[in-house]
């Protein structure tokens, strides 16, 4: 139904050649969806915003509780992509991310239960204002679907946590990618995070979860938070501990920007 029709009439010359824009598969909802352009222009940007004490909502912060949250990063004992290195490649990006959830190098906020189902599409982008006591550090962010405690028609994904979307952009290019600059140490400073597109529906009874770590091993090799010049030559000393914080204040109001979708009708 999808892709018959298409290969059909470009190599055949079969059919009318009248095809919708875009032609996207609704993860979450299972079921292709079409759009007369991509990203769809009904979909309106809300920003979910880290929030004190790990909560995650499209509330602006309120400036109560703790400024920011912190956590310190070691080069030598980065976060590894999968709960072990060497797992299948293939099916990695599926990983339940609760394997992280002990690491005390690892930062998480939930959302409250959804109400109703939420559908993003287009463009993911994390914005995050942060600090660290060197002068580079990677910036991890993942956007998380997290199943509700009891999933009786399939009982294995009870409280699983699904990575929807997630990337890394080394602190380094923080001015532009055209060239590496040291990040001021102890200064709030803004990081972009391209998370790409998605077309994605949270269940109803599903919370959202963002996650910051400073490391993804061997994703991406360890920063060792000193700035040099070519970190591939960078010498032992220059891996060093570094504490990062990310900030959430009315001043800092770290977010992620979602594609939101209005509510379909029944």
């Amino acid at each position: 139904d999808v892709q018959r029709p298409w290969f059909a009439f470009w190599l055949h010359g079969k059919g009318d050649g009248r095809f919708p824009e875009a032609r996207v598969f609704e993860t979450g909802a299972n079921e292709w969806r079409t759009f007369d352009r991509w990203p769809p222009k009904e979909a309106t940007p809300r920003n979910l915003y880290l929030q004190n004490s790990g909560r995650l909502s499209f509330d602006t912060p309120n400036g109560n509780g703790a400024p920011y949250d912190s956590y310190v990063s070691d080069p030598a004992n980065p976060v590894p992509y999968a709960p072990r290195v060497g797992s299948d490649w293939q099916t990695w990006l599926e990983e339940d991310q609760r394997f992280v959830a002990s690491r005390a190098d690892v930062r998480s906020w939930r959302s409250d239960l959804l109400t109703e189902d939420l559908t993003i599409a287009g463009d993911v982008i994390a914005h995050l204002f942060a600090s660290t006591t060197g002068t580079d550090a990677d910036w991890v962010v993942k956007l998380i679907d997290v199943y509700p405690d009891s999933v009786p028609e399939r009982p294995s994904m009870a409280g699983y946590e699904l990575m929807v979307n997630a990337d890394i952009v080394r602190g380094r290019y923080w001015r532009s990618f055209g060239s590496a600059t040291p990040i001021p140490a102890n200064t709030v400073t803004p990081f972009a995070v391209d998370m790409h597109q998605q077309l994605y529906r949270f269940r109803k009874g599903h919370r959202l979860m963002v996650q910051v770590q400073s490391s993804w091993f061997p994703l991406y090799d360890r920063n060792p938070q000193t700035f040099v010049a070519n970190i591939f030559r960078a010498k032992p000393g220059d891996f060093q501990k570094r504490e990062h914080r990310v900030w959430h204040t009315r001043r800092y109001p770290s977010h992620v920007t979602l594609p939101v979708l209005p509510a379909r009708t029944p």
